[in-house]
């Protein structure tokens, strides 16, 4: 269930199997205030439960613009029969897998998480005070 300060985005991304061929696959977008920093993707394929993936936002939002990534996630824009793609390759033991997505609805998403919580926002910054806190007290530091 999505919450004022939850966004999701649900569309169909084309898994592709090779230059030729793709397979649509659902998935769900989702950003929390609670987690400013992460986007959360679960791909609801052929199994009981959906594939979850998370990344960081700004790597959703400078793939947007350029490619950007290393690691398990990277993404970059294209251009796929003159429409303005984004395309997502996620990496894992079992094999990495290439995913399209379209530019404008994601931009779009990416903006609208921008709103709610802004880079350097108040949310933002009480997750990191908080995070901080708790090392401070595991750790049996005084606080300042």
């Amino acid at each position: 269930m999505e919450s004022p300060a939850e966004l999701c985005l649900d569309l169909v991304l084309d898994l592709l199997l090779s230059p030729e061929e793709a397979f649509p696959v659902p998935a769900r977008l989702r950003y929390a205030a609670d987690d400013p920093y992460a986007v959360h993707v679960a791909f609801h394929v052929d199994s009981a439960q959906p594939i979850g993936w998370y990344f960081a936002r700004d790597l959703l939002l400078h793939g947007l613009l350029r490619p950007t990534g290393l690691g398990d996630v990277r993404i970059w824009p294209t251009v796929v029969d003159g429409r303005r793609t984004v395309t997502l390759m996620l990496c894992s033991p079992d094999g990495d897998a290439f995913l399209q997505a379209p530019a404008a609805r994601l931009a779009c998403w990416v903006r609208q998480t921008l709103r709610l919580v802004p880079p350097g926002g108040a949310a933002e910054r009480d997750r990191v005070e908080g995070a901080l806190d708790a090392l401070f007290a595991a750790n049996g530091a005084p606080e300042a």
